[in-house]
């Protein structure tokens, strides 16, 4: 079970006495004497029973226990078994309180086992899990409810979604659970969470919706289901069922300071399931659409200096901040600048929904794209193509064509700007097509400075207006300053990936910027 948003300090649990939580209070009615006539004339809601919904799914839900790969080493080269725990332990596993991991010296390695959970979708023997329990795993075995063991094959797994998919082989049929619509699920409805936590197998526990759509930044697609129904180590791979017994979700994170459950639980909606796993299925792989753009979030200065509306501009779209050249978005003609307000009829309200959207639509497919440009609603038809390996790759920052200014110019700003010399190309690192003009110094206190402009970005745009050198720059930006909007729009590139920086001129803080590519993450 991975731990969302990891806290250096630690909750501190204090036991309370048993006898006082679960005892009435001395003035308590005695209902004991209550018969059934009554209990009924008094119209009493019994408390929901899940018993019959678990019986009918549990022999459905496997335990699944990897051996992990030896001398695996973490992203940081902690040795952390490429996970997020304690050192030499598999990823998501509990360290014991009092018991220091180590024991005071060098230890010889030894086979490492994590458990998680799982659940079987096909009679044949197809079963869900998360990524995160197969992760680096030499041998995956799972244990069906009924004690039977059988060895697995990993059939595929997509870190981006944290799915992967497992075949066993049974000499019979066997029980399976039915993936549900999570479109419909809403937040207040019940649920019902089983797994094996801490080794437990065969847990049961409920709770409620809390939420949809949570974004905890574990990946690029996060669209989370936020559940208080408790969930802890090792549940991770396990079904949330709906009160039909279909499966709505794959519990796979925790938000935890203790590093036990709180209440806030997250699993991935079904209908992510059903798409990943059925190409994991036939292919082993998972391929996704992509449209070649990078794309943030439009801040009120933002809006403001591109002539957005201002209600709720963090909500209203995604600004693209760079073209990939080559891409479907260059040929169908969208341009840094435009706003992405809806894919194929699905409002697009942030950068997230526009990477999920582009993602799931299939390559070589098109995609109806709704967009603003100077404020006006457009629409285009982009033939989506497959998404590439590293598709941050695919992006070089080219401010378009032009010479350059031989002398550095002092903008309104409090920006200092200089040419883009072969020198400062290779001292930012960019390509040998890249153009527009470096920022070598920034006025303290001044309006760029309080936006969070820095020296060494590179200027590549005033709005939608291209600049190749600081000539272009100051004429581009004192006429965004008549336009009186009381901002302008910065398109800049700052260690090699762009985004527009929204400069208030009217001395308010600007909102933070967040941008991705197709996403990604950014700086």
């Amino acid at each position: 079970m991975r731990h969302s948003f990891p806290r250096a300090a630690a909750l501190s649990l204090a036991l309370l006495g048993s006898t006082a939580l679960i005892s009435p209070p001395a003035h308590a009615a005695d209902t004991s004497s209550l018969d059934a006539t009554k209990a009924v004339e008094k119209n009493y809601t019994p408390v929901p029973d899940f018993s019959g919904l678990v019986k009918n799914v549990s022999p459905a839900v496997v335990s699944v226990d990897v051996h992990l790969k030896l001398n695996q080493t973490s992203d940081d080269g902690s040795g952390n078994g490429g996970g997020n725990g304690p050192q030499g332990l598999p990823p998501g596993f509990p360290q014991i309180p009092g018991m220091p991991f180590g024991f005071g010296g060098p230890q010889q390695q030894q086979p490492v086992e994590a458990k998680g959970s799982g659940f079987v979708i096909d009679p044949s023997g197809i079963i869900v899990t998360n990524n995160h329990v197969v992760k680096d795993a030499r041998t995956v075995t799972v244990t069906m409810s009924d004690g039977n063991t059988y060895p697995a094959k990993v059939l595929g797994t997509d870190p981006k979604t944290d799915l992967a998919v497992l075949k066993i082989i049974a000499p019979h049929p066997l029980p399976f659970v039915e993936l549900g619509d999570s479109s419909s699920v809403v937040p207040g409805e019940w649920v019902i969470a089983m797994g094996n936590p801490f080794g437990l197998d065969g847990t049961v526990t409920a709770g409620i919706v809390s939420a949809l759509g949570r974004d905890i930044g574990d990946g690029p697609y996060d669209k989370f289901i936020q559940i208080d129904a408790p969930i802890n180590e090792g549940n991770s791979g396990g079904p949330l069922f709906d009160q039909k017994g279909e499966v709505i979700g794959v519990n796979t994170a925790i938000l935890s300071l203790s590093g036990g459950s709180v209440g806030i639980g997250f699993a991935i909606p079904s209908n992510t399931i059903k798409r990943i796993t059925t190409q994991l299925i036939a292919s082993g792989k998972v391929v996704r659409g992509y449209l070649g753009v990078a794309a943030q979030e439009i801040s009120p200065q933002m809006a403001a200096a591109l002539g957005l509306p201002t209600d709720n501009p963090a909500k209203d779209g995604a600004l693209i901040a760079a073209i990939s050249p080559g891409s479907p978005a260059e040929h169908a003609g969208l341009k840094a600048g435009d706003v992405i307000t809806a894919v194929n009829g699905l409002v697009v309200t942030n950068p997230g929904d526009l990477a999920a959207d582009i993602a799931n639509v299939d390559p070589q497919a098109k995609a109806d794209i709704s967009y603003l440009r100077n404020g006006k609603p457009q629409d285009v038809g982009v033939a989506v193509t497959t998404m590439p390996a590293n598709p941050d790759a695919a992006f070089q920052q080219n401010g378009g064509g032009g010479g350059q200014s031989a002398q550095p110019a002092q903008g309104p700003l409090g920006l200092t700007l200089a040419p883009l010399t072969p020198d400062a190309r290779n001292q930012l690192n960019l390509p040998n097509n890249a153009t527009g003009a470096v920022i070598t110094a920034v006025v303290q206190n001044s309006p760029a400075d309080v936006a969070g402009l820095q020296p060494g970005d590179l200027l590549v745009g005033v709005g939608a207006t291209d600049v190749n050198s600081p000539t272009d720059a100051v004429n581009a930006i004192a006429s965004a300053r008549k336009a009186g909007t009381g901002a302008v729009a910065l398109r800049i590139v700052r260690q090699g990936q762009a985004l527009f920086v929204g400069i208030d001129l009217t001395g308010k803080d600007p909102s933070q910027n967040s941008q991705s590519q197709d996403g990604s993450n950014g700086p």
